[in-house]
């Protein structure tokens, strides 16, 4: 199976932690990876599983790597039916109204154009003590069964 692992970023640390997710999915799979600045949502691929990395800016808000990708996005409304993705957000819980909201806002705007989220959302909090990578890595060894499997198996928790 192909893996696309596509990252948003502002400050750089969603792309290192993107990297670091492609590297534990490349000892394996065959692996891409994307700045969101670089995607064009035309090109998502329906025989590719895509893993996508974003943190939060400003109040909630997408990097600005994500800016292109979303206005895109919304310029062009593409039709992703079948696309499946797991998604990984970033941010602080100090902020609780905007925590890991820069990755929501790209993963509904996937949804709402018909691609599917599977797996549990996972989160980093730059409050916490945990490294983004380390948290990223176990989070991957839990979407890789539903991945390789070809389940649908909707979201499993609310984000």
């Amino acid at each position: 199976m192909k893996f696309v692992v596509i990252f948003g970023t502002e400050s750089g640390t969603a792309e290192f932690v993107a990297n670091d997710v492609a590297d534990k999915l490349a000892a394996e799979h065959e692996v891409s990876i994307s700045d969101l600045a670089q995607v064009s949502p035309a090109a998502f691929d329906r025989d590719s599983f895509y893993v996508l990395v974003c943190s939060t800016y400003g109040e909630g808000d997408a990097p600005a790597s994500a800016v292109p990708f979303l206005r895109t996005m919304s310029a062009e409304a593409p039709d992703l039916t079948d696309i499946r993705f797991a998604a990984f957000g970033m941010g602080d819980s100090s902020y609780k109204e905007t925590y890991c909201q820069g990755c929501l806002v790209v993963s509904d705007l996937l949804e709402k154009h018909g691609a599917t989220r599977v797996g549990d959302y996972g989160r980093h909090d730059a409050s916490g003590r945990d490294h983004p990578s380390d948290l990223a890595i176990e989070w991957i060894d839990t979407i890789l069964p539903i991945a390789l499997a070809g389940s649908d198996l909707l979201q499993s928790d609310a984000a």
